[in-house]
């Protein structure tokens, strides 16, 4: 009786991991099992003679049209040796990688030389995408206004590349600073907007070779997009306390100013007075989070 109600307790708590364990979702999934197939040299009818589960059941599940329960994936990956705990983690390490690289998550085992290493890099970036957007801005003005482009298409290229990547870097130390601060709302919309450079900087490079939607168009969709995610920006830097308080009210005000002319679309051009002001101010506040790291540092080191 004794050794039933321990293998009861046993696959109960089976049971109970599988549950609650995370699967790896659709389209991945499915791209798994079809790979994991192959390497066995298995065909689908062959793998739902084991599985004892339907042709139709399996081809959706590959091509990734629907979720399957726990216990069907537990069963198809049986069947192909495959261990479940193997593709939580490769999920799991994908995931973390993606937050790693954008500072989104950083473990709380880093030192501070880290810390600061990646600040000074975010605000020396920040001082080369003021000075890369002078060109890219009047470049853009030209395009729309008289349908000229004044650089060309490989310089254009290069400035409009320079601007994405300082653009990364730069906001990675907004991510960081909102992480460090525990302002939820600042990473976010930080990661959002980089998010939303990326697009709309590679479709203007694309936009080069390829005709697609119009540039004007895609210049009104842009102004909106970053108006609407400039607000929460700079409610979000608003939120910003200490020593950082006072930046983070001009950059804060800056940035709602600018994103409110964002969203007229029309009085765009003037709210880049306000944005380039913001930029100059998110500079300094980068580099007294650095500072302020610098000296907790050096105390830990004379205590």
């Amino acid at each position: 009786m004794k050794t039933n109600a321990n293998d009861s307790t046993a696959e109960n708590s089976n049971r109970i991991k599988t549950k609650n364990q995370s699967i790896m979702k659709q389209p991945e999934l499915g791209q798994k099992i079809s790979e994991l197939r192959k390497s066995k040299g298995l065909t689908q009818e062959e793998l739902v003679e084991q599985c004892n589960i339907s042709v139709r059941t399996i081809q959706r599940i590959e091509a990734g049209e629907v979720t399957p329960r726990s216990y069907t994936v537990r069963t198809i990956l049986d069947v192909l040796d495959y261990d479940l705990s193997i593709l939580k983690q490769e999920e799991h390490q994908a995931t973390t990688e993606f937050k790693q690289l954008l500072l989104l998550d950083v473990e709380d085992t880093k030192e501070a030389t880290y810390l600061i290493q990646h600040l000074n890099a975010a605000w020396i970036f920040g001082i080369v995408f003021f000075f890369v957007t002078i060109p890219e801005m009047y470049a853009d003005f030209r395009i729309v206004s008289d349908n000229e482009y004044v650089f060309s298409k490989l310089t254009y290229t290069i400035i409009k590349l320079l601007v994405i990547v300082s653009y990364i870097f730069f906001f990675r130390g907004i991510i960081l600073t909102g992480k460090l601060f525990q302002n939820y709302l600042l990473k976010i919309s930080a990661f959002i907007m980089i998010v939303m450079a990326i697009v709309f900087y590679l479709y203007d490079i694309i936009a080069l070779h390829i005709d697609l939607i119009d540039h004007t168009y895609m210049l009104v969709t842009e102004s909106l997009c970053f108006g609407i995610v400039g607000i929460l920006f700079g409610i979000a830097l608003l939120r910003l306390g200490g020593s950082l308080q006072m930046l983070g009210k001009v950059s804060g005000i800056l940035e709602i100013i600018a994103a409110a002319t964002f969203l007229t679309v029309i009085l765009g051009f003037i709210g880049l007075g306000a944005w380039s002001a913001a930029i100059i101010v998110e500079i300094i506040l980068l580099y007294k989070v650095s500072q302020m790291l610098k000296v907790k540092l050096g105390e830990l080191a004379t205590s």
